[in-house]
């Protein structure tokens, strides 16, 4: 029996890759760990290799394609046999064996891409889990949302989020109940504040209609849609796609401002002890951990012990609860040519500072390379961006979901300041601006402004560190 070769699912978040090239001729004699294709995530890009020998039959997947994970896209086998399209690990399901396999112990659970049969419809709707996790979360019946991954057959994170996007405001208890009884949102009119339709809203609609209604009115005129604006005039001299991390960044970005209740502490710090530390380090360390250590090794580590103090910062919003989270992965914003990525440092409080410093520029230089592992991207609990570099004394970063807070760094710069041990006369010192940007769902100002003052403790007495 033919073997079938199929895009590997890379990570928790990836669900679709593009063929860079292929290796291996169709028809080619293949041994068991030859490479046969180049694929990219949106991250980074790995070489997919064959488990059997034998002859390769490839699909009509050509290079530049875009291919959801889990898809079939070669056999290996006799000479005589022949490439099968379909998804690894998931046969065809008809509306009637569905119907029947409802009803039946024991069915085989779907794995890898999820599937939901209508039995009344008999539809079908393929979703990623990403897809199903968000919708069983917001109460979406996935069947309603228009799919656009695999050339329009299967529905992914972002078409749910766009659905949720353009539906109606209602209660969550309105959108439960409207899901488990299959009541459009759409179709109902809401008489709660601003027009949001409250759960007698929907049990008004699943009455049904009394015998001795009045004669229906004649039905009211299809709403006007009103075509977006064309955007001006003016001369394009570049169109860069909307794809791989640009696409993904789009999407997170536009989903945490829309999502998140963001609320900004700004924080100077004197980081003159910081900057001195930093330099003692950088002559006595240097040779012997092979790398000198940076500002950002730093206040990572100072980030990480901070999380360990405050776990109510270390924490994420599911769909009922605050979820406090038992391992602290600091992830660091770094600059790359493909755009930014943020490796992700796990269990970051309980690594020295050396292990930290080695392990985040394995990280980085992988990042910049495309060739970061999937575990590498993912995880993360709490994120730092630095942009000082770039003479920015401070900014307000977007949150990056579903963590609750991130921490952005700005320059350091010499100011005149007035300290308590000179009252009279200012001394120059080396400052620099933090700002913590958190989610007011998950955390309030008062414990949040703990965090922060904790980390300016340990800036401007680094030697806290050993402390802590």
């Amino acid at each position: 029996m033919a073997e079938e070769v199929f895009i590997p699912k890379y990570g928790q978040t990836v669900e679709e890759v593009t063929i860079v090239q292929w290796v291996a001729e169709d028809g080619a004699q293949i041994k068991k760990g030859q490479e046969l294709l180049e694929i990219e995530t949106d991250k980074t890009t790995f070489m997919v290799e064959a488990e059997v020998s034998g002859t390769l039959h490839r699909g009509p997947f050509k290079a530049g394609e875009v291919v959801p994970v889990l898809t079939v896209i070669a056999v290996i086998g006799k000479p005589e046999d022949k490439y099968v399209p379909g998804v690894f690990g998931e046969a065809p399901i008809e509306a009637e064996a569905a119907a029947e396999a409802a009803t039946t112990k024991g069915a085989a659970e779907t794995t890898a891409e999820a599937v939901t049969t209508s039995e009344e419809a008999g539809e079908k709707a393929f979703a990623s889990p990403r897809a199903r996790r968000v919708a069983d979360e917001k109460h979406v019946d996935i069947r309603q949302v228009t799919p656009t991954g695999g050339g329009g057959t299967r529905v992914t994170e972002k078409d749910v989020l766009a659905y949720l996007a353009a539906a109606p405001k209602a209660t969550p208890i309105a959108q439960k109940l409207a899901a488990e009884a299959g009541v459009d949102l759409r179709a109902l009119t809401g008489t709660g504040p601003g027009g949001k339709i409250t759960k007698e809203d929907v049990e008004h609609a699943m009455q049904p209609i009394a015998a001795a209604a009045p004669a229906a009115q004649p039905a009211a005129p299809a709403p006007i849609v009103s075509k977006p604006a064309p955007l001006p005039q003016a001369e394009v001299v570049e169109r860069i796609p909307l794809k791989g991390v640009r696409s993904i960044i789009a999407d997170r970005m536009g989903t945490s401002v829309h999502t998140t209740a963001r609320v900004t502490l700004l924080m100077e710090v004197d980081a003159t002890e910081f900057v001195a530390m930093r330099e003692r380090l950088k002559a006595k360390v240097s040779e012997e951990w092979g790398f000198a250590p940076g500002y950002n090794d730093l206040l990572g580590k100072m980030v990480a012990v901070s999380l360990h103090k405050y776990p109510n910062m270390n924490a994420r919003l599911a769909a009922d609860a605050i979820e406090i989270l038992g391992h602290v992965n600091v992830g660091m914003a770094v600059d790359t040519e493909r755009g930014l990525l943020v490796p992700v440092i796990r269990d970051a409080d309980q690594k020295t500072l050396r292990q930290f410093g080695a392990e985040f520029r394995e990280m980085v230089s992988r990042a910049r390379a495309g060739k970061s592992l999937p575990d590498d991207l993912t995880g993360g609990t709490f994120t730092l961006t630095n942009l000082g570099m770039f003479d920015i004394e401070g900014f307000t970063p977007i949150i990056n979901l579903p963590e609750a807070a991130i921490l952005g760094v700005g320059r350091i710069i010499p100011k005149w300041v007035y300290r308590e041990e000179s009252p009279d006369a200012p001394v120059l010192r080396q400052m620099m601006t933090l700002s913590l940007v958190f989610d007011h769902r998950v955390v309030d100002g008062a414990p949040a402004a703990r965090f922060l003052q904790n980390i300016k403790h340990l800036v401007e007495e680094p030697y806290l560190l050993l402390a802590e």
